[in-house]
């Protein structure tokens, strides 16, 4: 399906081609924009998905010390910090030699990286994603944003706001502040959860919980309500990346590879994220500072990947908490034998998830390890460390090697968006080839291209890479 694609990714002969431009990027993280190239008859020759900022993080942390590393490289994103803050201290753990955390330091470590992708699902869902979902592709500008959220559903935009101060909340109990917090250092965790401040979360998680599925309940319903263009709508065949645990579990935290087929079937399951070099690699394109990311024995064509909430349901075999298994169970009802390919399925996911974190914390809560004393372990002095995680994006490597006096000498960063960066462009082709060919352009027709990049949630500001 994606052959006939894949011709627009470089125009045969760009010249005397009408250029349009969409750009910025809206209700994204980071700076980016579209590319496309016409001719005389509008027919589309070229689309290409553009980051257009440079951030040089693996450059510019060489040759600092290793125990700096989960403070300053979450610095790359606002979004998203504590998934870099958290993989980088996996990588960190190992560089100090230590195998397997405190009990106590895991479970806050995972209330902190489920309070942060509770938090940034709500943000996407009902902020950013919700006015085309809501009101439609062509809905007026002036209504197709948060505000227009506000004014007609106020009850939906409340929950979106207090869904995600809540995250928030869980983040900064646990990392010391909202933002950039630093809670998790070399080993371990600097602090524990105390009594108060434990029962201060127990107060509203019920109603999180209950928010959750409501919301998985609307996107649900918003991807039926037109279900032949939701199944359609830039929809890509892929492969599907992500983390599951050892006996097939959703698991963000920790766990081994798995890579599933476009029909299915699984390509390699429970590879050790230490060796991702064996199995991913990364082609540089001139045009793009942002990676493309491929399963290295199936080449940069046949073994492009998604990563995030569409690929993690698809890929799991269960979740295991209730309330979210019966979401996953119906997913997988409506996809049938292989995997559900539709990228606006991405926000159908999204919301399974965004439920299982909320009954996640609810059960961490009445967890007696969150105040254990047991903060740090220590072993001994390793010169390589990977840490990798499920962002709430995507599948997050930091990978870091040191020299004798603990300075940084290679530093390694594939984020979440950058994962996704062939099935972006491949899916705004999709919708470049199926709705523009031979037409005038219109704002609302553009806005579709944005509505396909939207459904990834791309964070633009982790993605960027130098060229070479």
């Amino acid at each position: 399906m994606t052959d006939s694609i894949d011709r627009l990714e470089t125009a045969p002969n760009p010249e005397g081609l009408r250029r349009v431009a969409i750009e910025p990027l809206t209700r994204v993280e980071g700076h980016g924009k579209v590319s496309l190239l016409l001719d005389e008859r509008n027919r589309v020759a070229q689309a290409r998905l553009h980051i257009v900022e440079f951030r040089g993080f693996e450059k510019f942390i060489q040759g600092r010390p290793y125990w700096e590393l989960p403070v300053l490289v979450q610095r790359l994103c606002g979004i998203c910090p504590v998934s870099h803050h958290l993989a980088a201290a996996k990588a960190v753990d190992q560089l100090v030699g230590v195998t397997g955390l405190s009990p106590t330091a895991e479970k806050v470590r995972r209330l902190m990286h489920h309070g942060q992708i509770l938090q940034s699902h709500a943000l996407h869902f009902f902020h950013l994603a919700s006015p085309d979902l809501l009101f439609g592709y062509d809905a007026a500008v002036a209504r197709r944003n948060i505000v227009g959220v506000l004014n007609e559903h106020p009850e939906l935009a409340k929950q979106g706001v207090l869904l995600r101060k809540y995250g928030q909340e869980v983040i900064r109990l646990t990392a010391g502040k909202r933002v950039h917090g630093t809670g998790a250092i070399p080993g371990g965790v600097n602090k524990s959860l105390r009594r108060e401040e434990i029962d201060y979360l127990k107060r509203d998680i019920a109603r999180m919980v209950e928010w959750s599925r409501g919301a998985l309940d609307l996107a649900r319903r918003l991807f039926m309500a037109d279900v032949e263009h939701s199944r359609r709508f830039a929809r890509i065949e892929t492969n599907l990346l992500s983390l599951c645990r050892d006996d097939g579990a959703l698991e963000l935290y920790h766990g081994g590879l798995r890579a599933r087929r476009p029909d299915g079937g699984i390509h390699f399951d429970q590879v050790d994220y230490r060796d991702y070099e064996t199995h991913i690699r990364e082609q540089v394109k001139s045009w793009s500072y942002m990676k493309f990311p491929y399963i290295s024995d199936l080449g940069p064509n046949e073994g492009a990947y998604r990563v995030g909430p569409l690929a993690r349901i698809n890929n799991c075999d269960f979740i295991d908490t209730p309330l979210a298994e019966a979401g996953r169970q119906a997913f997988r009802a409506f996809a049938g034998d292989t995997p559900l390919h539709s990228t606006l399925a991405y926000h159908w996911a999204r919301m399974i998830e965004m439920l299982y974190c909320a009954e996640s914390i609810a059960r961490l809560l009445d967890d007696p390890d969150l105040s254990g004393d047991e903060r740090v372990r220590r072993g001994h002095m390793q010169n390589k460390g990977i840490g990798v995680i499920e962002a709430p994006r995507g599948t997050l490597f930091h990978h870091y090697e040191i020299d004798d006096e603990g300075l940084v000498t290679r530093a390694n960063l594939i984020v979440s968006t950058t994962n996704n960066n062939r099935a972006m462009n491949q899916s705004i082709r999709r919708v470049a080839a199926d709705l523009f060919d031979g037409r005038e352009l219109t704002e609302p027709m553009l806005n579709q291209i944005e509505v396909a990049i939207r459904a990834y949630d791309p964070c633009l500001s982790c993605a960027t890479h130098a060229l070479g």
